[in-house]
């Protein structure tokens, strides 16, 4: 299992190599290459110990040896031509596997700075391992960093869904493994982890499942109370089974490259990963796999794929080909779950039905649907989990869906960690299901949210095989009393277009989604506007069906300059003079009409995912009759001025500090002490204990929120530190240097922590100065002139001595104390201003919800 502590020093690295390295991707290149140089000369070392010989770093290549590489005699400069040699000949390092000396092909280092070299190398000069173990683990953190979307159209896999996966599906050491698209190989590891933790002696069901289920531990963690698993209960010949069965094919080099590492740090000395074009090549399609768990890139390129005549389904697109090739590609009592794009689970394409057919009849037992946001921040793509399995699927008639709404995690970009995760109970749902198949039992579904079981028939009733499991909930879908009407009715049947570009010296009244954003439509020239637009009129109301852009909806108003009013073509447009304007926007935003609304997304890869509009048009609204509508609206907007005029308040409040020209100005470092925590390499951190704050968790406490911490430091250790270095006392300030810039605390209570160096500066011992006045002060000065203090032109970031001479006006400490209490008295009626916000915007959610019948 990851350590706190050896995650810390990757962020480390990372946060050394950004200011050169911007490129995730790069960066994780250049750590891969340096812990790959550590970790051989580590198993020198350990050779040398055992009184055998260095084989990697031995004749030619010892002047290149880890120790050369950090003598105190060596220079900056000395070091980085030491080091950039190094990593370009090792690719003819005779002494190494070919392995390896693939990692080093065309090696080389971006940047010429030898104090950013040795910065980084030092912190790699901490890494120890007495296996390769640990280092796998390292390794595999470091990849998490490429989420981001490759070429192809890959996203990385959160570990969690990877490990829900590997759970229901239950590799055995005896299954031939593969993953078609198998990316940094993020399947086949967690696979092995989930056969190793079921071959141990120290596995005990019923405590992995309560550990799973209470704390949301992953499926396949070999860590459960401190104690690894080993595989103790596996055979020699079953690990040397294990080894060859476990197959990965990728198109891209550079994913195999990253793959071979993985799998070489997780004990796989052999790995079976190839590069290879599981769409085109008919080289492998004689490989059958027991178990195979994918996420393929599903991103078409121009013109469509063009696979060879042996599929079973003819079609151009990634999503169809790579699902048919998962599904005929089992063994005759395979299992497996792939992830796609929701284009799969109701795209109406003869492919897509065609497809979903074969699905249904032969290999589908179950689909789990996924929240639109587990691939944020990268992608808000919805996606869906197919899960099959032959010999299951010839003895049930029905499909069992599941919908997951909290998979651990929130939806934002952060992906911060969030109580009451829906994948356990789907995990205990989907086995029983299992189980009560196998066994011949009846499985009852009725009753449990977010759980339906759908006979096979009725979803290939209409010919479409449609997916999506709530269109075949026999529940309304509200208890409004009002009559409910398809949106699509309110569709206007033909919307013109204009090319603003023809008038280059025209206005144009722009309804785009930046403008929606700010409240107000765009004035702009037809030659700024740049492409065809929507014609669109007063009272027509426009719903974004863009993924990123979602919940956007908007009235169109009259013009009073008589400019021609357009739209983005990636507005729906609605107009019908049965219902009023603000009414219906109000209603697609609301919490019923979204949950519906995420239902209909499709599209993965290059293009961004949208709304498929005839699947929107289903939905349907609560129509109450025309005077009604007008009565709540007259409501809603009544409550909208109250929010309005609070939120000017928030928004236009910036507490002011009247400067008497007669007052002293001093600068900061001389009423202060301005420091950084000195640097500590814990090697035991503990579940609780004293908390380890970084720059996020401050961030987070000045703004006066609740945090959730991962690192705790043991109360052994934190009085081991507090002997020797002082720690953050009650009064004194801490301020973010990197990031969120200019974030300022003062520590107002007796909590004991500890925090990271760099990030965060420490303004201690000052008596001349209020903790509070002084960080009001540096709040002004933050405020009005940021640029002007932060410097770096990558990488920018607040530094000490830039802090030191911050000029500090400094009054008499009566007159601070009046200034902060002045202050103090404002923020009371901006926060009472914010409750008023909070509370108004809860009238008209419940307005709208009661429209419903909620």
């Amino acid at each position: 299992m990851l350590d706190s502590e050896t995650k810390r020093r990757i962020d480390t690295a990372r946060d050394i190599l950004v200011g050169k390295v911007p490129d995730p991707k790069s960066q994780v290149e250049q750590i891969t290459i340096a812990l790959i140089y550590k970790f051989m000369d580590d198993m020198d070392a350990e050779a040398e110990e055992m009184g055998g010989t260095r084989s990697f770093f031995a004749s030619d290549y010892e002047q290149y040896g880890w120790s050369k590489l950090m003598a105190p005699n060596m220079g900056g400069f000395d070091v980085l031509t030491l080091y950039s040699e190094a990593i370009q000949k090792m690719n003819f390092n005779p002494g190494i596997p070919q392995l390896f000396r693939d990692i080093f092909k065309n090696a080389y280092l971006p940047y010429r700075d030898p104090e950013t070299l040795k910065g980084f190398l030092k912190v790699i000069d901490d890494f120890e391992y007495d296996h390769s173990e640990r280092l796998g683990d390292a390794f595999e953190y470091l990849l998490s960093v490429l989420g981001s979307q490759g070429e192809a159209g890959q996203f990385r896999t959160p570990r969690h869904i990877i490990d829900f996966m590997a759970e229901i599906i239950d590799p055995k050491k005896t299954d031939t493994i593969i993953d078609p698209a198998c990316g940094t190989a993020g399947f086949l590891i967690s696979s092995y982890k989930h056969i190793l933790k079921h071959n141990s002696t120290n596995y005990d069901p019923k405590q992995d499942r309560k550990t799973y289920e209470n704390g949301h531990a992953p499926a396949a963690e070999r860590v459960v109370n401190g104690t690894f698993y080993r595989g103790d209960r596996l055979t020699p010949d079953d690990r040397a089974r294990l080894a060859g069965n476990i197959i990965g094919y990728d198109i891209s080099p550079d994913m195999v490259r990253l793959s071979l590492v993985n799998m070489y740090l997780h004990s796989f000395t052999d790995p079976h990963i190839v590069e290879y074009d599981t769409l085109t090549s008919e080289d492998r399609w004689n490989e059958f796999g027991d178990v195979i768990l994918a996420n393929p890139p599903f991103m078409s390129p121009k013109g469509g794929i063009k696979p060879h005549k042996r599929f079973s389904v003819q079609s151009k697109r990634s999503e169809v080909l790579f699902v048919d090739y998962i599904a005929e590609h089992l063994s005759p009592t395979g299992r497996a779950a792939v992830i796609v794009p929701e284009g799969i689970i109701f795209q109406s394409g003869t492919a897509y039905k065609q497809l979903r057919k074969m699905l249904i009849e032969n290999y589908l037992f179950g689909v789990v649907s996924l929240p639109g946001g587990v691939f944020n921040p990268y992608s808000g793509v919805k996606t869906s989990i197919l899960l099959m399995d032959k010999t299951l699927a010839k003895k049930i008639d029905n499909i069992i869906f599941v919908k997951i709404e909290n998979d651990g995690f929130d939806l934002g970009a952060q992906r911060r960690p969030k109580k009451g995760s829906h994948l356990p109970q789907a995990v205990k749902y989907l086995k029983d299901y299992i189980q009560c198949v196998r066994s011949g039992k009846e499985f009852v579904a009725e009753n449990i949210p977010n759980l339906l079981v759908v006979e096979k028939e009725k979803i290939g009733e209409n010919g479409d095989w449609n997916l999506s499991g709530e269109r075949y909930r026999k529940v309304t879908i509200s208890k409004s009393s009002y009559p409910l009407v398809p949106v699509g009715s309110f569709y206007r049947a033909q919307v013109k277009s204009i090319d603003p570009r023809l008038s280059p010296e025209d206005n144009f009244e722009l309804w785009s989604i930046p403008a929606c954003d700010k409240g107000s439509p765009e004035i702009l020239k037809g030659a700024e506007i740049g492409s065809q637009k929507k014609i669109v009129y007063p009272g027509d109301v426009l719903l974004s069906r863009i993924i990123p852009h979602i919940r956007r909806a908007w009235a169109v108003q009259e013009n009073p300059n008589g400019y021609c009013q357009v739209a983005s073509t990636e507005w729906v447009v609605f107009s019908s003079t049965e219902v009023v304007p603000e009414f219906l926007r109000r209603a697609l935003i609301s919490d019923v009409f979204h949950e519906r609304f995420m239902q209909t997304i499709t599209g993965i890869g290059g293009s961004l995912s949208r709304a498929n509009p005839k699947a929107v048009a289903d939905i349907q609204i609560p129509l109450p009759p025309l005077e009604i509508q007008k009565e709540i609206v007259a409501e809603i907007e009544s409550y909208q001025k109250i929010i309005d005029g609070a939120r000017a308040v928030v928004e236009n409040y910036k507490p002011q500090i009247q400067i008497d020209p007669e007052w002293p100005i001093v600068a900061l470092g001389d009423i202060a002490t301005v420091a950084s925590s000195k640097r500590i390499f814990q090697d035991d951190y503990v579940p609780n204990g004293i908390p380890f704050y970084r720059t996020k968790e401050i961030v987070e406490l000045s703004q006066g929120n609740d945090i959730s911490l991962e690192l705790f430091i043991s109360d052994e250790k934190y009085n081991s530190i507090k002997e020797k270095f002082d720690v953050p006392k009650n009064g004194e300030i801490l301020v973010s240097a990197v990031g969120t810039i200019g974030i300022s605390w003062v520590i107002s209570d007796d909590r004991k922590f500890y925090f990271k160096d760099g990030n965060l500066l420490w303004i201690k011992g000052f008596d001349k100065v209020l903790p509070d006045y002084l960080k009001h002060v540096l709040d002004d000065i933050f405020l009005n002139n940021m640029e002007k203090y932060i410097f770096g032109a990558a990488y920018k970031a607040l530094t000490i001595i830039t802090l030191k001479q911050f000029e500090i006006p400094l009054p008499t400490i009566e007159t601070q104390n009046q200034i902060v209490a002045q202050i103090e008295k404002e923020q009371e009626l901006i926060n009472g201003n914010k409750e008023l916000i909070q509370i108004f915007e809860q009238k008209i959610k419940d307005k709208i919800a009661s429209v419903w019948g909620d």
